[in-house]
């Protein structure tokens, strides 16, 4: 009597796009679990909003407050997200040894990398969502027909904060990645054009300001979400500060201490 042979089966190894989506919801559940984080990214903005709705100052110029503190807000937000959190994750996953273990796993560096980018879009749409639903409930009243240009800002936004976020955390230790990426969304969120627009600004710092990522991402949410225009201007300074960030990343980026 013949045996057959036992037949073994071996499961075919996870797609790259799994493995990055994978990496994307570990990442998104670790930056909602951490409180310090989520502050930044959600409680500020919020209370943020709250105050410039219930207050006069700053002074938003002229159109209804609550329609020109929205925008600004969620420009915040992103920042937040894009480059403070992820700035100060990413240090620490480095001086960790994180980084270095993952790279050389089956999710690669580029896929691990991918899977943070991902992370951030994910905790971004619940951010945004909750931010809109509180200026929503506070009488703001978008422009629908910015919608198109409005998701295109938040996309540039993010790729050029998260790049820059990479570049201080490959560069520098976790310690100073933390104190750094920390002050860096305070003078922006004063001095940058992010909630404030930059128009109200004396001219010479308006230029100045108007060049900078912060300035662009608020300026083109603006625009955007109050007359349903597309600030091409804004946008450029974004792609170009993002083509910067990124070849920089790229160029000093460091896997391990």
């Amino acid at each position: 009597m013949t045996i057959d042979p036992v037949q073994v089966t071996h499961p075919r190894p996870a797609s790259i796009s799994a493995r990055v989506m994978a990496q994307a919801r570990f990442e998104a559940a670790t930056l909602l679990r951490n409180g310090e984080q989520l502050i930044v990214s959600l409680v500020l903005p919020a209370l943020a909003l709250l105050a410039m709705a219930f207050t006069q100052s700053p002074d938003l110029g002229t159109g209804r407050r609550i329609d020109v503190a929205v925008p600004g807000v969620l420009a915040l937000a992103i920042l937040s997200t894009a480059f403070t959190g992820q700035a100060i994750s990413t240090g620490f996953d480095r001086r960790y040894g994180v980084l270095r273990l993952l790279g050389v796993s089956p999710l690669g560096r580029s896929g691990l990398l991918a899977g943070k980018a991902g992370a951030v879009l994910l905790v971004e749409v619940i951010q945004l969502g909750a931010l809109a639903a509180l200026g929503l409930a506070l009488g703001w009243r978008p422009v629908t027909s910015g919608l198109a240009p409005t998701i295109l800002f938040w996309l540039l936004g993010t790729w050029v904060f998260v790049a820059l976020a990479l570049v201080l955390a490959g560069w520098l230790r976790a310690e100073a990645v933390l104190a750094l990426a920390n002050l860096i969304w305070v003078l922006l969120l004063g001095l940058g054009g992010v909630v404030l627009p930059r128009h109200l600004m004396p001219e010479q710092v308006a230029a100045i300001v108007g060049a900078l990522p912060s300035a662009a991402l608020g300026d083109g949410l603006r625009a955007a979400l109050l007359t349903g225009r597309f600030d091409a201007y804004a946008a450029l300074v974004l792609f170009g500060w993002g083509l910067g960030a990124t070849a920089l990343c790229l160029r000093i980026f460091r896997w391990s201490d």
